[in-house]
């Protein structure tokens, strides 16, 4: 993930996803408008994704509800 960066953007490289937000690293906003560019990519309610791991670093664990 890439906080702060010019524009949203999702995409595949080397078997991950690697997502860039334009939302700053404070408060938790980088990882809600990380939560909500992933479930907008998948089709899924926001809802659905639940950040598991990583909410303070660069790398993180995302579940996303299949029901």
């Amino acid at each position: 993930m890439t906080p702060g960066a010019s524009r949203d953007e999702v995409k595949i490289a080397d078997g991950s996803v690697q997502l860039r937000v334009t939302a700053p690293p404070t408060d938790g906003a980088a990882n809600d408008a990380v939560l909500a560019l992933l479930a907008a990519a998948l089709r899924r309610p926001r809802r659905d994704l639940t950040l598991l791991r990583g909410g303070a670093a660069r790398i993180k664990l995302i579940g996303i509800s299949l029901d």
